[in-house]
């Protein structure tokens, strides 16, 4: 049972991670060109929310909004929990 709830945790991680990567390159893409932008709300959320890996990967990668102090505390608080749930609930759950 804790490996079948592992595996979906994890693939919510993925998908939200990969979903952050591809907001973050298209964000910096309508960037360069002064287009309509994705809200910076929706950028943390994805971040905080399940998509911290990827958010990270994505900042520093695309070198897109490492100057605001905010997306990295709130992704760094996101990536926290994220890893904090799996462990707590091994220690918690399934002992």
């Amino acid at each position: 049972m804790e490996t079948i709830i592992t595996l979906i945790y994890l693939a919510f991680l993925f998908v939200m991670s990969v979903i952050a990567v591809i907001l973050y390159a298209s964000d910096k893409k309508k960037a360069k060109r002064g287009a309509w932008r994705t809200p910076e709300a929706v950028l943390l959320g994805f971040g905080f929310f399940g998509g911290a890996i990827g958010a990270l990967f994505a900042m520093n990668t695309f070198r897109h909004k490492t100057k605001h102090w905010y997306f990295w505390v709130v992704n760094l608080l996101g990536l926290a929990w994220q890893i904090a749930l799996p462990v707590l609930a091994y220690l918690y759950l399934f002992n």
